[in-house]
């Protein structure tokens, strides 16, 4: 019956049953690679489709590679690119200028031939003028003559700047608890945090907990508010992370929704915050959503269907999810965490963190952390924190405790000798591992091409570029494929950069805390560093706050003047070489609007303007108006204030911008 029904029937007893011939191990072992391979092969016919051979029992192995966090990252990106990147152009027109110096030179060596009259066979001039042709490949390739070496093998002077001392640190006024002071012998492992969160920290080779992870993790597993304060490089992102992670675990979501809300001022902070969360969170099933500008729209809308765990994301962007994807709302937000605070009410982000705080939950934890503590952070902690509890392990000025702080006076006259004094550090004495910020995009993008004309590897990272070449130039400076990163203060805040030995500021930043972040770059996580500053006569008032501040000795850094004056000329002779680059990116930029025209143009016409599709415009909670005279009036209160330092000034309640 059995056979009929087409089964097999159970194996009894006294039923014998086939023995299968043995393979004898060592045979196998004989047995070529190709042999094997054949094997194996003709096994796996008769194998079940539904085993893999290759599966094994293990456990997953930890990770600390951010390139697998950032995949999906990357795949948001607009595949356009440029025809040919700034460091080709650059290259091309090395190449130019070198070629007409040669061709200049050998000109030069003709006519002194012609002049002389030698006595010698043809031959033996032919041999001269070919060592005479190596002698100038092999100058060219230096760029320097032997007495421009012994110019530029002169040592720096350091002197030790006096300083005086320090007054006392704020007072702890306005706040419902202070749990600045903790236990200093507290590990992850006394923290009570959960197995899948221990196992990531150790594979991420994390050994002790920094001082503001050891005050913070503590009293947020409590579920307090926070209102932090620390010096950049310390660790906050894992201070925040670890107990909203730990709080995820323990208490698993009901229903599909997201539950943390990570605000961050610039898109590659939001780009490594939300690396460093997927890191912490990989053996256990908490989801991660980034929404920041510059990526695919439509695939971050698709993601937010989706009610990730843990969205990280800047106000821009968010507020314009909020406003244009129906199903996406802040009503269940358990945690809200305001990461770099400071820098968003700089950013004039503080009408879009209104309105995000005021969509949120009212019934949430609100961790507010900073690396400086303004007045404006302290009006925002008071409206969007509960009873907080302050931790502030460092003040506002401090930096990094093994950063060594240098100056290099610049004279009223001497101002046109900045780029010549950065391009001799660059050159001279600090060549690789080096962040450069300057002030403008413009200037930056010039020291760019200058220092890229000189034969240094130089990368830059500013607005004006688009989010595929920001994260590039990131990428290339970190896997140290670049020596230089020249960088308005889009990269002064929270991003941490590994092995940046050296940071230059061309031009001191308008406030210290501006200061702050930029060295904030080096020197962190207890490692040593070093900043070099170029200090105007306008600058000295901020410099002397430093040095008043500072733990350490402040060294004055002064360059021999016959550097400086041989790179000036240096300089002033490659100004032809960079119009040339800049004319070749204008003709660039001109192509590429052309062909958007041309193809926009071929669109119309093979579909017909009816048939392009149009998508609806998207809707913002201001106007553009609105927006216009908030940005305008905030700068103008600012500067007013910046420009007034009487004390009394600070207590008067600024108008409220006309309507």
């Amino acid at each position: 019956m059995l056979a009929e029904l087409g089964l097999i029937g159970t194996i009894g007893e006294d039923d014998e049953v086939p023995v299968e011939p043995e393979s004898d191990s060592g045979d196998e072992e004989e047995e070529g690679p190709i042999v094997l391979g054949r094997r194996q092969k003709a096994l796996g016919k008769n194998r079940s489709a539904d085993f893999n051979p290759d599966f094994i029992f293990t456990e997953k192995e930890g990770t600390y590679d951010g390139s697998w966090a950032l995949a999906d990252v990357m795949s948001q990106l607009k595949k356009k690119r440029a025809a040919t990147t700034l460091d080709e152009k650059i290259e091309k027109i090395r190449k130019k200028r070198k070629t007409e110096d040669k061709e200049a030179k050998s000109g030069k060596l003709e006519k002194e031939k012609e002049a002389k009259e030698g006595s010698e066979p043809k031959e033996q001039e032919d041999l001269q003028g070919n060592d005479k042709e190596g002698s100038e490949d092999e100058a060219s390739e230096t760029d320097y003559s032997s007495a421009d070496e012994n110019v530029l093998t002169k040592a720096d002077t350091l002197k030790v700047k006096d300083r005086k001392k320090k007054k006392k640190g704020q007072e702890a006024g306005g706040f419902f608890e202070d749990a600045s002071q903790y236990d200093e012998n507290l590990s992850f492992q006394d923290m009570n945090l959960s197995r899948p969160l221990l196992k990531a920290i150790t594979a991420m080779g994390f050994k002790q907990p920094t001082p503001i992870q050891k005050a913070c993790i503590p009293v947020g597993l409590l579920g307090k508010d926070i209102c932090a304060c620390a010096a950049t490089g310390t660790g906050k992102t894992a201070a925040f992370a670890l107990p909203v992670l730990e709080r995820l675990i323990y208490k698993p979501r009901q229903a599909p929704v997201t539950r943390v809300l990570v605000l961050v001022p610039t898109r590659e902070l939001g780009i490594q915050v939300h690396s460093v969360t997927r890191q912490l969170a990989q053996f256990c099933n908490i989801t991660t959503c980034l929404a920041v500008g510059g990526l695919d729209v439509k695939s971050q809308e698709a993601a937010l269907r989706a009610a990730p765990d843990i969205l990280i994301a800047t106000p821009g962007r968010l507020i314009d999810h909020l406003h244009n994807c129906p199903s996406f709302h802040l009503s269940s937000i358990e945690v809200l965490i305001l990461d770099e605070a400071d820098r968003m009410l700089d950013e004039y982000f503080e009408e879009q963190m209104k309105e995000i705080i005021r969509m949120c939950s009212h019934h949430r934890q609100t961790m507010l952390f900073s690396a400086t503590m303004t007045d404006e952070v302290k009006d925002l902690a008071s409206v969007s924190l509960k009873n907080p509890v302050r931790i502030f392990v460092n003040s506002n000025t401090d930096v990094a405790p093994f950063l060594r702080q240098e100056f290099i006076r610049i004279r009223p006259n001497r101002e046109g000798d900045r780029e010549a004094i950065v391009a001799a550090l660059l050159t001279r004495t600090f060549t690789d591992h080096v962040m450069l910020f300057t002030q403008t995009k413009k200037q930056a993008h010039r020291m760019h091409i200058l220092l890229g004309l000189m034969g240094l590897q130089v990368g830059e990272l500013h607005g004006n570029l688009s989010q595929t070449q920001r994260l590039e130039a990131l990428r290339r400076f970190k896997d140290e494929q670049i020596d230089i990163l020249v960088a308005t203060d889009v990269a002064a805040r929270g991003l941490d950069i590994e092995g940046v030995k050296t940071v230059i500021n061309f031009t001191m930043p308008n406030t210290i805390k501006h200061y702050v972040h930029r060295v904030g770059r080096t020197a962190r996580a207890g490692r040593a560093g070093r900043s070099v500053s170029l200090v105007g006569e306008d600058e000295r008032k901020m410099l002397k706050e430093i040095v008043k501040a500072a733990k350490a000795p402040v060294k004055a850094r002064i360059l021999p003047q016959d550097v400086v004056l041989k790179f000036r000329d240096k300089i002033e002779k490659m100004e032809k070489d960079v119009y040339a680059v800049l004319q070749l990116e204008a003709e660039e930029k001109e192509m590429q609007q052309s062909e958007a025209q041309i193809n926009t143009a071929k669109r119309l016409l093979e579909k017909g303007k009816e048939a392009v599709v149009q998508e609806p415009e998207r809707s913002w909670f201001q106007t553009k108006e609105e927006r216009k005279k908030e940005k305008s009036w905030s700068a103008m209160a600012r500067s007013w204030l910046t420009a007034t330092s009487a004390s009394w000034v600070q207590a008067i309640l600024l108008p409220q911008p006309p309507e």
